[in-house]
């Protein structure tokens, strides 16, 4: 077995105030564990073990589709084992090495399951282990976590899921850059130049551009990756029916509830996966449980998030692998208020004292809390072959930070509604919802919502947005209203916890494109896959007294002090 440095000099120590581990300062490793899996093709994983100890140390289970060496070590957890874990990464079916097809998503759980199983016939397995990972490898975890048996005692995740179907068709519509930017980059990733370090890039990168082309969805993967991918193709044909055989295998949100094991969670304002992280963690509430959960102002690549998750995890399993809860914090629920600078905890999630305000649209562009007005509905047409883009808002790949939305503003197919300007602060903090009346002369259709942060001098940034994709082929996801075509819409939004500060606007976007981070809906009712014709879209929203479209704003009073003020300066990144 190799030696390897002390990792310890290698962390920027003080802002994380670390416990010290100066009995742990090397580490051992074994490279290639074969692992057999149940069909019989063999994964490959390293263990890496702390020097010096005496008896077999608790194991962290990490299990990636993304490389096992370099510097995804370090994104694996290799800095958690000076602390005293051992760790095992083990590389997905079918990459770095191991046997098999990679068939994303498709063998997490049967694989999991096999690899905890030889994990408990090895003589160095001390009797407990816990799940730790982002992303994919989040996900990775939940899908064996369920049925891990006793021996799992911790879970910590970061900006996953435990499932990936509605981060892959948000509110219906295909989320187009996200799900071609992925796939390019597990199909390119172990021959792009230095590998991981820039083939998120180059694959989001190629996406955006092929998307730009127009051609059939179903000839992008070509265009990006140079043969048809799998993934791609499979998520195109197995669209977003819950039901469906393609996803029945995938989607692990059904046992979130049975997970024994104690969970932190760690997520992002302007993270794709951030709705369905919230939702884990209610899961995991419901059923009684007391999970941890974190959401800071960062996108999924947001590197500033990386030292916080290391932190956190690292306390969790200090606590509930080795009993020592001396670094846990008090509340089990801390948020960062972006446009305060500041941390909120919480004893759950909604805050409890929340409540939701409804902020109704104008005619003629207004916004507030004083009921609808007696006026006509305001209207704009969307054009699929000049789909309304997106400036800013959560994207895998890419980076997420808020953008002024004004160049958005200036077009014919987006409605506008601002209110007044506030006398003092409004801090939003909880789920965001949108309750519209709305007339298409399309059956098929989308309606987009975007909350936006308007300052002083104009700078539009947005905040949260959601939408809706309305097609009478899949369960209703609107109410008709009368007999006059119109119809009752309700979109979720991002979760967001935002101050709108005393001075600033609320502004509230309407449109049926967000392009190309979802499909534009061509109008037609055509396969997805395949449409080449499109038809434009004459779209209404109604906005008086009997269609009293408008925003639910989750309102939070003002604590008297805030934890950890002053964003950056403080212990953890903030924006």
């Amino acid at each position: 077995m190799a030696i390897r440095d002390s990792l310890r000099d290698r962390l920027p120590a003080a802002p994380l105030r670390l416990p010290r581990a100066a009995a742990f300062r090397r580490f051992h490793v074994e490279r290639d564990l074969r692992v057999t899996m149940r069909d019989g093709a063999t994964l490959l994983a390293d263990r890496y073990v702390p020097a010096g100890v005496r008896r077999p140390p608790p194991t962290i289970l990490v299990r990636t589709p993304y490389g096992r060496r370099g510097p995804a070590s370090f994104l694996n957890g290799l800095p958690l084992v000076p602390f005293g874990f051992q760790l095992v990464v083990q590389s997905a079916r079918g990459t770095f090495g191991s046997e098999g097809e990679f068939d994303p998503l498709g063998c997490e759980r049967d694989d999991g399951l096999a690899t905890v199983e030889w994990l408990r016939e090895q003589p160095w397995f001390g009797g407990s282990f816990a799940m730790y990972g982002a992303s994919y490898l989040g996900y990775s975890a939940w899908a064996l976590a369920a049925e891990a048996g006793p021996e799992l005692r911790a879970m910590s995740l970061q900006i996953t899921a435990s499932s990936f179907r509605d981060a892959a068709y948000v509110g219906g519509s295909f989320a187009l850059e996200s799900t071609l930017s992925w796939t390019t980059l597990t199909h390119r990733q172990q021959q792009a130049p230095f590998g991981m370090l820039t083939a998120p890039l180059v694959s989001r990168r190629r996406a955006v551009r092929a998307a730009r082309t127009g051609r059939p969805l179903s000839e992008l993967d070509v265009l990006t990756g140079g043969a048809p991918m799998r993934f791609y193709q499979d998520l195109l044909a197995a669209h977003h029916d819950p039901g469906s055989a393609y996803w029945l295998k995938r989607d692990f949100s059904g046992t979130v509830g049975e997970v024994a094991a104690p969970v932190s969670l760690l997520g992002g304002w302007y993270d794709v996966f951030l709705p369905w992280q919230v939702k884990d963690y209610l899961a995991l509430r419901a059923a009684g449980q007391r999970p941890y959960l974190t959401i800071g102002p960062w996108w999924h690549t947001d590197a500033r998030h990386g030292l916080v998750s290391f932190r956190d995890s690292l306390a969790w399993f200090r606590a509930h692998l080795h009993g020592d809860f001396s670094g846990l914090r008090p509340a089990p629920v801390r948020v960062y208020l972006t446009g305060a600078r500041e941390w909120r905890d919480y004893d759950d999630w909604p805050p409890p004292g929340m409540r939701q305000e409804r902020w109704h649209l104008h005619a003629g562009g207004g916004l507030g809390q004083d009921g609808p007005q007696t006026a006509p509905a305001s209207a704009y047409r969307f054009e699929p072959t000049h789909p309304t883009p997106a400036l800013g808002g959560p994207s895998l790949l890419g980076n997420s930070r808020p953008v002024d939305n004004r160049p958005l503003e200036k077009r014919p197919d987006v409605l506008v509604f601002s209110s007044p300007v506030l006398k003092e602060d409004l801090d939003v903090i909880g789920p965001v919802m949108a309750d519209l009346f709305v007339r298409s002369d399309r059956e098929h259709t989308d309606f987009i919502v975007r909350l936006c942060d308007v300052g002083p001098d104009g700078t539009s940034r947005n905040v949260c947005e959601g939408g809706l994709r309305l097609d009478p082929g899949r369960p209703a996801a609107d109410k008709p209203v009368g007999t006059d075509g119109v119809r009752r819409v309700a979109i979720d939004l991002w979760p967001t916890g935002h101050r709108f500060r005393r001075g600033h606007r609320v502004r509230v976007h309407v449109t049926s494109g967000a392009y190309p981070k979802v499909a534009v809906n061509p109008g037609t009712g055509e396969p997805l896959a395949t449409a080449r014709t499109s038809v434009p879209a004459h779209q209404e929203v109604f906005h008086d007294p009997d269609h009293p479209s408008a925003l639910l704003l989750p309102v939070v009073e003002r604590p008297p002090e805030a934890v950890a003020p002053g964003g950056e300066d403080g212990p953890y990144v903030g924006a």
